[in-house]
């Protein structure tokens, strides 16, 4: 597998993610900076990294949805490579237009930073097909701006298309029908607030973000 992560000012995960891949897969992941115009040939995934690019000036995820690699990343997700966005990753492609939907300030107004249990809403997917019986994961969430919203016609048709991909068991940031991560029509671009980075081996105290990763890698 050929894999890549996106780096932008303010990036923050960005070396777990590619620690998290690596170690899950067994694969080299390659750091693209956010102001390269193209991305390294033959990839097979693609991470936007949780964090504050730039700040999380605007709004979360606004400028960096305009960077010069994006246009990249938008082309390879047309071509049908998968793309991962992870917490801020997951609002750089709402700003980006890459998924329905938009990530607000959290019900609560606060940051939200603890273990958190997901059901498995779609397995289906390439993200998750790995977790067979599974039904509930744990991941970790991180985050002030998680609240997933949707008008009523965008959320019907992502219910209809079942593309939500994650539910959160015990929903900690007021997010519409408890989504925690959905994808696109086409099945190859997700987003999700939880940090599949910060679960990928027991010792962190879940391993299940690494049968994320893995069910990537096996569907290739």
């Amino acid at each position: 597998m050929s894999a890549a992560v996106i780096v932008f000012p303010g990036s923050n995960c960005d070396r777990d993610c590619k620690v998290a891949v690596e170690r899950s897969t067994g694969e080299q992941v390659s750091m693209v900076w956010h102001a390269e115009t193209e991305l390294p040939k033959g990839l097979d995934l693609i991470v936007i990294p949780g964090g504050f690019s730039y700040g999380d000036y605007l709004r979360s995820g606004a400028m960096a949805a305009q960077s010069k690699v994006m246009q990249a990343v938008k082309k390879a997700a047309e071509d049908g490579v998968t793309v991962v966005g992870i917490c801020n990753g997951f609002q750089i492609l709402c700003e980006a237009e890459m998924l329905p939907g938009a990530l607000m300030k959290n019900s609560g107004l606060k940051y939200v930073c603890k273990p958190i249990s997901l059901t498995v809403a779609n397995k289906n997917t390439r993200f998750t097909k790995l977790y067979g019986d599974q039904t509930e994961v744990v991941m970790t969430q991180g985050n002030g701006d998680g609240n997933f919203f949707a008008d009523t016609e965008t959320l019907k048709r992502i219910e209809d298309n079942n593309q939500v991909v994650f539910r959160y068991v015990d929903n900690p940031n007021g997010s519409v029908n408890d989504i925690a991560g959905i994808m696109n029509e086409a099945g190859n671009v997700i987003g999700l607030m939880p940090h599949p980075d910060r679960a990928f081996e027991a010792e962190l105290g879940s391993a299940d973000g690494a049968t994320f990763f893995q069910s990537i890698y096996d569907s290739l």
